[in-house]
């Protein structure tokens, strides 16, 4: 299907929008966007696992065969690993949680622009019915019982704090 010039408008459009908003992040959520597209990928879960591996085996002895010059330095437990794993996981935890509110923010934003969008839509919807109903008098055409029925409601301007009431009132 072909895009149309008003489509390639938008899409350049929130094309910007989402260059812009990338460009005005903080050196920390910069610096936590990196950490969490490092920590997630299957690169980063291969090279922890052989280095689990490495350091196990190293220090419980059994590389010494192939290196004799490696010492064991952090024998079992592996309290070193422990705190050097445990480390790692509070900052890319940080990480995660400096991307995540970030992504929530911009989540935010568009949920307020998606319904600034359809306020502004309901209100042409509106304006367009009122428009239509005039000319349907001025021409004589007199409407179905139905439509005589819901014109009235589907006239009236939308009252969004009378909906968020509404919805408070009845969503669990």
């Amino acid at each position: 299907m072909a895009t149309t010039r008003s489509e390639k408008t938008n899409i350049e459009k929130i094309a910007e929008l989402e260059a812009e908003h990338l460009s005005r992040r903080s050196l920390s959520e910069r610096v936590g966007d990196r950490l969490v597209t490092l920590a997630g990928t299957g690169t980063f879960a291969l090279l922890h696992a052989v280095w689990f591996v490495g350091w196990v085996a190293l220090n419980l002895g059994w590389l010494r065969a192939w290196v004799p010059r490696l010492a064991p330095f952090d024998p079992y437990p592996f309290n070193l690993l422990t705190m050097v794993v445990s480390l790692e996981a509070i900052f890319i935890t940080i990480g995660v949680m400096i991307s995540q509110n970030r992504m929530t923010r911009l989540a935010d934003r568009r949920a307020h622009l998606d319904l600034q969008i359809n306020l502004l839509a309901e209100q042409e919807s509106t304006a367009t019915l009122r428009l239509l109903a005039r000319i349907a008098e001025q021409l004589g055409i007199e409407p179905e019982a139905a439509v005589r029925r819901e014109r009235g409601a589907l006239e009236a301007e939308t009252d969004v704090k009378e909906l968020v009431s509404e919805l408070d009132q009845k969503l669990p």
